[in-house]
């Protein structure tokens, strides 16, 4: 088996804070994808709840993703989020279930 993941960060805003988090995570986005172990970086927008926001991510491995989680650009990220989240960042570290 394959040491890549997928990382599915569920955040959900405050009230009012959801475009500042949107920029928050668009402004970690390109940076984020230039890393050498990022295979996918996509921030999306919950259509049936606008106050939550989702990434879903693909890193080479759980390495990757906590070397990520030590650059400048997730460190600016995660600052931006601080005082706008209404509950606290849900993460999901995920592999596809062997033989499906």
């Amino acid at each position: 088996m394959s040491d890549e993941i997928t990382v599915v960060a569920i955040l959900k805003t405050k009230a009012g804070c959801e475009e500042t988090v949107a920029k928050a995570m668009a402004a970690c986005t390109a940076p984020s994808r230039a890393e050498a172990t990022n295979h996918q970086y996509v921030p999306n927008r919950d259509l049936d709840d606008p106050q939550t926001l989702i990434f879903i991510e693909r890193w080479a491995s759980r390495q990757a993703l906590a070397d990520h989680m030590e650059t400048p650009h997730f460190k600016a990220l995660a600052a931006a989020l601080e005082g706008q989240l209404a509950a606290p960042l849900q993460i999901h570290i995920l592999q596809p279930v062997a033989g499906a």
